[in-house]
C-alpha cells in the first residue's frame, strides 16, 4: 500500500486578514451607508413637501420676479425672471469678491513687508493695523464703514464735488461713465496686442538674464509699451470715446457710473480685514528664507529692493501660497455678510427675496450652495495651478 502523504505547508492567508481586501469592503459599506442616507433624506423631504403641497423643480426660475433691485451690472427689471435675479446676485458676488481679493493681496504684501521694515516707527505702525483689524468682527466692520462712515456723508444736494466731474455722497460716489462709439474696436485690439507683447518682452527678459546675467526693466518698458499702443490706437481712430458725466436730478444724480455705499463698505471692510491676516502670512513667509541668502544678495552688491523681489520673494512664495489660497476662500465667502447691509449678492438677492417670494426652499439653498461650492474650487484650482508654476524645482 502507498502511504498516503499530508501536506505539512501552512495555508496561505484568509482574504478577511488581507489588509487591501478590509480597507476595500470597508470603504464599499460607507460609500453605500452615504448614499443610502442622502437618499433616505431627499425621499423623506420630497415627501413631507407632497404632503404640504409645496411644488418642487426650477419651473420658478422662469417666473416673473417683480421686484427691483439697487444695484446690477446686467440689464435688469422687475419684469424679468427669478433667473436674471440670480444671474445678478451672482455677478454682485463675484465682483466684491475679485475687488476684496486683488485690494486685500496688495495691502496685505505691503503691510507684510513694513512689518519688517528696519524703521521702528514703520514696523509699528504695521503691527497695530494688524493685531486692530483682525481681532475685530468682520461684521463690525461692515457695519462702522457703512453707518458710520459712508453713512454720515451729505445728502446729494450737499455732495463733495470734485471739478464738476465726481460726486461723493451717502448714496453713493458718482463718477463719470465712458461711451466707446464707432472705431474704438481698434483700442481694444491695441490693448490685447500690448498685453501679448509684454508677455512676450518678459519671457525674453527672463532668457536673456540666464544667458547673460543682466537685468532688462521688464516692469518700466512693459508699463510704457501697455499705456502707449492704446493711446496711439486711441488718437489714430480719431478719439472714439465720449464720456457720460453725473448730474443732479431731483432728489438724486443721474448718469456716470454709482458705487452704492453697500459696495463701498463691504469692500472695503473684507479688503482690511483680509489684508490683516495676508499681512502676517506674507512676513512668516519671508522670514521662513535663511537670512543666508539675504547676506550673499548683499555680498554680490544687490540693493535691497531687488534682493527683496528677486531673492526673498520668490523663495518665500512656496510657504505664503498655501494659506494665501485659505484667506481668499474666506473673502469669497466672507462676501455672504453682505445681506446685513443690504448690498444686493446672492444670497440677499436670490436666498433672500427669491426665497420668500417662490417658498423653493430646498432649490434656492441647493443653487447657492453648488454656487459657493464652485467658487471655491475655482479659486482652489487657480492657486495650485499658480503654485506647481512658482514652486522650486529641484535640480
Amino acid at each position: 500500500m502507498k502511504k498516503q502523504t499530508v501536506d505539512s505547508r501552512p495555508a496561505g492567508p484568509k482574504p478577511w486578514y488581507d489588509p487591501r481586501i478590509r480597507s476595500i469592503f470597508f470603504q464599499f459599506i460607507a460609500i453605500a451607508l452615504v448614499f443610502w442616507g442622502g437618499w433616505t433624506l431627499v425621499d423623506n423631504t420630497l415627501s413631507n413637501m407632497e404632503s404640504r403641497g409645496i411644488s418642487t423643480g426650477f419651473g420658478f426660475l422662469n417666473e416673473t420676479a417683480g421686484f427691483g433691485i439697487i444695484m446690477s451690472l446686467v440689464p435688469y427689471d422687475a419684469t424679468m425672471t427669478y433667473g436674471r435675479t440670480f444671474l445678478v446676485g451672482l455677478m454682485n458676488t463675484l465682483l466684491v469678491s475679485a475687488m476684496g481679493i486683488i485690494t486685500a493681496t496688495i495691502l496685505g504684501f505691503i503691510i507684510g513687508v513694513a512689518r519688517l521694515s528696519s524703521n521702528w516707527l514703520v514696523a509699528k505702525l504695521a503691527l497695530v493695523y494688524i493685531e486692530v483689524i483682525r481681532n475685530i468682527p468682520l461684521l463690525l466692520q461692515i457695519f462702522f464703514w457703512y453707518f458710520a462712515v459712508l453713512g454720515s456723508l451729505p445728502s446729494p444736494r450737499q455732495s463733495v464735488e470734485v471739478g464738476g466731474t465726481f460726486f461723493l455722497n451717502n448714496r453713493g460716489l458718482y463718477l463719470p461713465e465712458p461711451m466707446p462709439q464707432e472705431g474704438f474696436g481698434l483700442v481694444w485690439s491695441a490693448i490685447i496686442v500690448a498685453i501679448v507683447a509684454v508677455i512676450g518682452l518678459r519671457t525674453w527678459a527672463k532668457k536673456r538674464q540666464l544667458a547673460t546675467g543682466q537685468i532688462f526693466p521688464t516692469f518700466k518698458v512693459g508699463v510704457a509699451i501697455l499705456l502707449a499702443l492704446p493711446v496711439v490706437a486711441y488718437l489714430a481712430a480719431g478719439t472714439p470715446l465720449e464720456w457720460e458725466l453725473p448730474a443732479l436730478k431731483g432728489f438724486n444724480f443721474g448718469g456716470g457710473i454709482t458705487i452704492i455705499p453697500e459696495l463701498a463698505a463691504l469692500w472695503i471692510a473684507l479688503s482690511l480685514y483680509t489684508a490683516s491676516f495676508i499681512a502676517e502670512i506674507v512676513r512668516s513667509g519671508i522670514l521662513s528664507v535663511s537670512k543666508g541668502q539675504t547676506e550673499a544678495a548683499k555680498a554680490l552688491g544687490i540693493p535691497n529692493n531687488l534682493t527683496l523681489r528677486l531673492v526673498v520673494i520668490p523663495q518665500a512664495m512656496r510657504v505664503i501660497i498655501p494659506p494665501l489660497t485659505s484667506q481668499y476662500l474666506n473673502l469669497a465667502k466672507n462676501s455672504s455678510l453682505a445681506t446685513a447691509i443690504g448690498y444686493p449678492d446672492l444670497v440677499a438677492v436670490f436666498m433672500g427675496t427669491t426665497l420668500n417670494q417662490t417658498g423653493q426652499a430646498v432649490e434656492v439653498v441647493a443653487i447657492t450652495m453648488a454656487v459657493y461650492l464652485t467658487i471655491s474650487l475655482t479659486i482652489s484650482l487657480v492657486m495650485n495651478i499658480y503654485n506647481r508654476a512658482v514652486a522650486i524645482k529641484e535640480r
